[in-house]
């Protein structure tokens, strides 16, 4: 105990002196914001980067995974399928169990939050190089499950106990309302560059395993006289594949290292007011929150909305393929929709100052619906899918933004309907992230077992019709039928803007 609190106390000094010169010299000195005691410039720059790791890792994982183990391991499409539900079900379980034990954890000399961060960044890295890494030797199917299986729901875990503190952080960065969405707002912006960084070196991950796969099945097509047969040449091993999977893997686990390292360094986390005496229990936590009702439609519009965004781009780069027939302009089509949802996020911001929170959400989101109807209807057609991806972009970005802007209203509303209770911000955020998580594993899910149900062959040349309406019905239909539902429960959202400062102005 005492050489652990010699490091925080040293890690605190070395804290304080970086950051003492830069304060003394740049513009985000605390007297030249006057005394709003707003959030510095150089503090919301670092609180965003420190949402990087989580999104290029997940990015990576619903880009890369399902291909991954389909054809570099060679597993079967059901195990792929419940490896990919269980994983995201069980990371979905534990955020609101991490959300409760980190809001019952003590004030450390680093903060109350920082410590969950520090000691979960070294074994998230390694548990998700774990997870792109084939033992050597031969494995039975049954070990190869349980293998990857373990890893996947391990580096969940341990992401969960980093992602879910980092959300907290918001709530305790100071500031007022206003500061905290700006802060939001410079994290969304980060996180959609690093989206469209982990694209893009998944997209150099995914053309070497195209190159090899056309290779495979060129060679198979000469020595067999039925090119039209669906059989894919199992001879196949995707050995420079595996390869970059690996190497691409390292790469983000240094970008996860020095994201995190910015984040401790430039954050300094505000203890907040804590009254432990009178701190309900898990149950009845969780039960006040199920039971506020502006947070109940929030979660449950976000869910929907977070559904179509997931089923819609989760089956992106198998509709370009196999159903539109541009497979080899996927990265590019990808890049449009990426730079396009990094450009809209400071637009959203802007148009959400003016016009506010609920009414931007429904201009965002329907952005997307005659976008994806075009598309389904238009496939081959390369520019107007491009013109297209534009569209989409926006919309994406307004999930990314919006939801996560009001929840802090949701939070300041509960405060004040309750406030007796205190340091639930974590469980909050959790919560919150669950119903992301649930939707994203479901979406995935739900999608590997409809193109399982229709022959989807993984590594297969060919595909049939029936593949083919499949991945349509996934990427529009059924996208643009849970996002009306998700509209609807943002229709009933009971806090405006005039709500939101009055709700400031109480707390205050």
């Amino acid at each position: 105990m005492n050489c652990l609190k010699s490091f925080s106390e040293h890690f605190q000094t070395f804290k304080r002196n970086l950051f003492s010169q830069n304060t003394n010299r740049n513009s985000c000195r605390k007297d030249q914001q006057g005394d709003s005691g707003g959030i510095p410039l150089a503090c919301k720059l670092c609180y965003a980067v420190g949402g990087v790791p989580h999104l290029i890792t997940s990015v990576a994982i619903g880009i890369s995974l399902q291909i991954f183990l389909l054809d570099v391991v060679k597993m079967e499409a059901f195990y792929v399928s419940m490896i990919l539900f269980v994983s995201r079900a069980w990371d979905a379980v534990t955020d609101p169990l991490v959300g409760y034990l980190v809001s019952c954890s003590n004030w450390t000399p680093i903060g109350k939050l920082t410590p969950w961060m520090v000691i979960s960044t070294p074994f998230g890295i390694l548990s998700y190089l774990l997870l792109w890494f084939v033992p050597r030797g031969s494995m039975s199917e049954t070990v190869s499950v349980l293998w990857f299986l373990t890893a996947a729901c391990l580096f969940e875990s341990l992401m969960t106990c980093y992602n879910v503190p980092y959300l907290s952080l918001n709530m305790f960065l100071g500031g007022d309302q206003r500061d905290r969405d700006s802060a939001t707002a410079y994290r969304m912006s980060v996180e959609m560059v690093a989206m469209l960084l982990a694209s893009v070196i998944q997209g150099q991950v995914v053309a070497v395993y195209n190159t090899e796969k056309q290779e495979a099945c060129r060679d198979w097509d000469q020595d067999h006289e039925t090119p039209q047969s669906t059989s894919s040449p199992q001879t196949a091993s995707f050995q420079q594949t595996q390869k970059a999977f690996l190497t691409s893997a390292m790469v983000m686990g240094a970008l996860f290292f020095l994201c995190s390292l910015i984040l401790f360094l430039g954050v300094k986390e505000k203890q907040g007011e804590s009254f432990r005496d009178i701190r309900p229990s898990y149950l009845s936590s969780l039960k006040m929150l199920t039971c506020h009702v502006p947070y109940q439609r929030l979660v449950l519009g976000f869910v929907f909305s977070a559904f179509a965004f997931q089923m819609s781009l989760g089956n992106f780069a198998l509709f370009c393929s196999h159903a539109a027939g541009l497979g080899a302009q996927f990265q590019h089509l990808l890049l449009v929709l990426l730079v396009s949802a990094s450009v809209a996020v400071p637009v959203w911001q802007i148009i959400l100052l003016r016009i506010g929170k609920k009414s931007t959400v429904f201009i965002g989101l329907s952005l997307f619906i005659p976008a994806v109807i075009i598309v389904a209807c238009v496939p081959s057609n390369l520019l107007v899918f491009m013109s297209m991806c534009v569209l989409m972009g926006f919309s994406v970005a307004t999930i990314f933004l919006l939801p996560w802007s009001m929840l802090p209203d949701v939070v300041d509303d509960f405060a004040v309907r309750h406030p007796s209770c205190k340091d639930l911000e974590p469980l909050f955020f959790s919560c919150y992230a669950f119903c992301s998580k649930l939707t994203g594993g479901l979406s995935a899910g739900l999608s590997t077992m409809t193109l399982q149900f229709v022959g989807y062959e993984a590594g297969a040349c060919n595909h049939g019709d029936r593949v083919v309406t499949a991945l349509i019905v996934l990427f529009s239909p059924v996208p643009i039928t849970l996002l009306l539902i998700g509209m609807v429960f943002f229709h009933f959202y009971p806090i405006n803007e005039r709500q939101s400062l009055q709700l400031r102005e109480q707390i205050q």
